[in-house]
């Protein structure tokens, strides 16, 4: 009991360097992502029968205005940037 206690240790820090890859992880945001293909679509309708739908408890998600453009082959951010409340 007490070698196996220093050997699994042993195991276990040979193996953590087998979960770091071979080198950086070269990631840009060039690549158009799933999320940027949606397209708008029709509105969802309640079927006949049931109560019709609140449009006031959907959520418009508005066009961007003045957004900075990335340059090609820059990272992809890390976090979302600040929101600006304009309070």
């Amino acid at each position: 009991m007490t070698i196996t206690r220093p050997l699994a240790l042993l195991v276990l820090v040979a193996g953590l360097p087998a979960c770091g890859g071979d080198g950086p992880i070269d990631q840009t945001c060039d690549e158009p992502q799933r999320y940027q293909q949606v397209v708008a679509s029709r509105r969802v309708e309640s079927p006949d029968g049931l109560d019709p739908l609140d449009e006031f408890a959907e959520m418009p998600i508005p066009e961007p205005e003045n957004a900075a453009v990335r340059p090609p082959g820059s990272r992809c951010i890390e976090l979302p940037p600040s929101v600006d409340s304009g309070l």
